[in-house]
């Protein structure tokens, strides 16, 4: 296949090549000089038959063509039929490695030779004529190794996807990659005849014949079909390289820095790439041969295993400076060197194999069993699987841990950080906190390593977390809120019966019997019932504490039974061993048969939240108890998700005198923790940290120059500028820290969205805030809607 390929295969660039520089700005009729910023890229001209060339001799880098095909058969015919008919396909973006000619690839043997140019944007379509031209098999979504085949008809000039029938009709080519296989193009144009004439009854005359050749020469000649190409400069760096391809790529596509990361490692070291892969394949795969990833949590991709490796490598979340540091760049210098690539290279690849363990693998999620969770169906988070992965194994590797150590405090952690959202919101930012929390550590503790992760559960664990956030995030009919799954796993921990039957809820989960059997969960007050009582909305009908894990004895209630009429004749029946177990792990308040609607769903919910916290608290075995987090405690950690500071709020810092528009920041705060997972807003404390107290702050309060006058003007300012009363919902406190007293604002979860006003004046309450990562952003329009349908359902 195409032997004639030279050894210089840059004298492969057709006569057409070409640099386009900025133009200088034209005005009038001539040119004015400017200022011409440095050319990132040249536009060049390459023959199909010279990409395929470059591919196959190793210039060019596409390294789809062992990678899941995206495109579908059609998308790959409809090209060839755009290409026939001398339409453009859309420019192909290349990017200049700085490979040199002949660089081995990192850990392969010396044929290995690392690409000087890589596909950035045109894979697919490079893959597709690439596999078509030299018959090379591709890997299907579902990893399986096909020829794409399409075949073309002469007489209408038409391409089509290969099937069965295509095969069997003598108007067709079955398969065009035999138009350009060695010595095969003219046997495969002899046979077409052969048959069109045996399927006529006649031979077909020179002038049919003529035409029909032409057009079968006219798809072979689709080998010296031009492209123009974008060829981007070894100097780009991945910022501008992203955008350029953002810019012209038609398709709205956006490269992110995992997307780097992997290519990088096609030119340097895709032996790890492909590892990556082959154990992403493996996991999704049944029936290889030998180990297998395949578990119930996670069909993990190439770029989540790629995180894990980085976090456990770098102690990195986030991916922006990896990039560079893979290439070599000292970050203090800019300076590129092989020997610094080749020793990061070595990081990521000593951690890439701890990743990569089946051992390992499969620890980690015996941990996450171990917290309840039986499958991905109450996964609501892989971020909360592959963070808890990483530092599973940051646990065993740089702190020593055993595998039974592991299991209990990496089971409590996944728990917190799956139930309280942790990595939904910047899971990055969260993480890179988390890291540095480890860091800090002196390796090889492994007491220490468990102790710290206590800490950080303990301080989102808190006694108002389980007595207010928790009841008030269970206020949701959503079906996969992170919550119900936490109330699921509680249940498993449990080992808890369906309502009214014999059988464990764990045992309806269990993975290994496939399929899985739904858990059945139903009305406790039956939709009927409601609309009697006038209760229709969906979302208080269908209302997670109005759900019950249950199993309807023969003749059970009908749908317009109430509770006070079905529970006495169900209950009159059961043991009262039975009955009292199941009312406490169902959660069922005393007389709630009796209670109104409303009331009951408060309840309930309260009770539920103490079931996931005697289910949780089952996870620390022998450990000794909690200790609370202390105020200093918190402030020592630093802004988070859950922790904001604020040097005042009503004496301006800079200024030296009272400044009322201070005042929003501490609405805007609270607002965005109660529309997030809750939080602690300390006033008097700067942003580094560092403890101000609220001293100035009280002596602008004038009379009332204390505490209690300072917790009368937060509770005012908070119910006048919010959408919703806190009393329920937000805790004031004055711890004394370092000798100065502080203001923490304790802020619960709240049930449901809450807005507060402009900054700018204006009675109505518009603005919804929510805390991501360790800021608080405003949120508008369809960002807005999404959030709430996501956060509360």
């Amino acid at each position: 296949m195409f032997s004639d390929v030279r050894s210089d295969l840059r004298a492969n660039l057709l006569p057409f090549t070409r640099h386009d520089r900025f133009p200088r700005s034209v005005a009038h009729g001539r040119q004015e000089p400017s200022a011409v910023p440095p050319t990132l890229y040249r536009v060049t001209g390459y023959t199909l038959r010279h990409l395929v060339e470059n591919i196959e001799g190793g210039r060019i880098g596409l390294p789809d063509i062992q990678r899941p095909f995206v495109w579908s058969a059609a998308k790959t015919r409809d090209l060839f039929d755009s290409m026939y008919r001398g339409y453009p396909i859309g420019t192909l973006m290349f990017w200049e490695t700085g490979a040199e000619v002949g660089t081995r690839q990192i850990g392969t043997e010396a044929g290995d030779r690392a690409p000087q140019l890589l596909v950035v944007d045109g894979q697919q379509r490079l893959t597709a004529l690439f596999a078509v031209l030299t018959g090379r098999k591709i890997v299907t979504k579902s990893f399986e190794e096909i020829n794409v085949r399409i075949a073309f008809r002469p007489e209408d000039e038409t391409f089509e996807v290969t099937d069965a029938a295509i095969e069997r009709d003598a108007h067709f080519i079955p398969d065009i990659t035999a138009l350009w296989a060695q010595a095969g193009y003219k046997p495969t144009v002899r046979q077409f005849f052969q048959r069109l004439e045996q399927a006529g009854g006649r031979p077909l005359s020179h002038a049919v014949r003529d035409e029909l050749e032409e057009r079968v020469d006219r798809v072979r000649d689709l080998q010296e079909f031009p492209f123009q190409v974008v060829e981007l400069g070894a100097s780009a760096d991945e910022e501008q390289v992203a955008e350029i391809f953002v810019r012209i790529n038609s398709e709205g596509v956006k490269l992110n820095q995992s997307d780097f990361i992997l290519t990088l490692m096609s030119v340097h070291w895709e032996k790890g790439r492909r590892q990556l892969e082959d154990f992403s394949r493996g996991a999704v795969v049944a029936g290889l041969p030998g180990p297998s990833p395949r578990n119930a949590f996670l069909d993990p991709s190439p770029d989540q295993l790629l995180r894990v490796a980085v976090a456990v490598a770098f102690r990195r979340a986030r991916l922006q400076h990896v990039y560079s540091v893979l290439r070599g760049k000292d970050l203090e210098t800019g300076k590129v060197t092989a020997s610094r690539r080749q020793e990061q290279f070595d990081r990521l690849a000593a951690a890439h194999t701890k990743v990569l363990d089946l051992t390992s693998w499969h620890e980690f999620f015996r941990c996450v069993a171990a917290a309840g969770f039986r499958s991905r169906k109450m996964i609501t988070s892989d971020n909360a699987l592959l963070y808890s992965y990483a530092i599973w194994l940051i646990g065993r590797h740089d702190f020593g841990l055993t595998v039974d150590e592991l299991r209990s405090v990496i089971g409590r952690w996944f728990f917190m950080a799956h139930t309280t959202g942790r990595y939904s919101n910047s899971p990055e930012s969260q993480m890179e906190f988390d890291l540095g929390r480890l860091g800090g550590l002196p390796p090889g503790d492994g007491r220490a390593f468990t102790a710290e992760l206590d800490r950080i559960i303990a301080a989102n664990f808190t006694g108002d977390y389980w007595d207010i956030s928790l009841p008030n995030r269970l206020d949701t009919s959503s079906s996969r809120s992170p919550v119900l799954f936490a109330y699921q796993a509680a249940l498993n921990i449990l080992d808890a019966e369906m309502l009214f039957g014999e059988q464990r809820i764990r045992d309806l989960l269990d993975p290994s019997v496939q399929p899985a059997k739904a858990v059945d969960r139903d009305h406790l007050f039956h939709r009927k019932v409601l609309a009697g009582l006038g209760v229709t909305d969906r979302r208080q009908v269908n209302a997670i504490a109005n759900m019950a894990y249950v199993t309807w004895p023969t003749g059970g209630p009908s749908p317009t039974d109430a509770p006070h009429d079905y529970w006495p004749n169900i209950t009159d029946a059961m043991a009262p061993e039975v009955l009292e177990r199941q009312v406490r792990w169902h959660a069922l308040p005393v007389g709630w048969a009796q209670l109104d609607y409303l009331t009951f769903l408060e309840r309930r919910r309260q009770l539920i939240a103490k079931v996931v916290r005697e289910a949780f608290e089952t996870l620390t075995g022998e450990r000794p108890g909690y200790v609370p987090t202390t105020p200093a405690d918190m402030i020592a950690a630093g802004e988070s998700q859950g922790t904001e500071f604020k040097a005042s709020a009503r004496w301006n810092v800079h200024t030296q005198q009272a400044d009322k528009t201070l005042r929003h920041n501490v609405v805007k705060a609270v607002c965005g923790f109660l529309n997030g997972e809750g939080g602690n807003l300390f006033i008097g404390v700067a942003d580094d940290g560092t403890v101000l107290g609220i001293e100035n702050d009280l002596t602008t309060l004038e009379s009332q120059a204390s505490v209690d006058g300072y917790e009368l003007f937060v509770r005012q300012l908070l119910d006048n500028s919010l959408s919703t009363p806190t009393a329920t919902t937000v805790r004031v406190r004055f711890p004394e820290i370092s000798g100065s007293v502080v203001c923490q604002i304790s802020v619960a979860a709240a049930g449901k969205p809450v807005f507060a006003k402009p900054a700018k004046g204006g009675n109505a309450a518009t603005d919804f805030w929510v805390r991501v990562g360790n800021a608080t952003k405003q949120l508008h329009g369809d960002h807005l809607l999404r959030y709430q349908e996501e956060h509360w359902g």
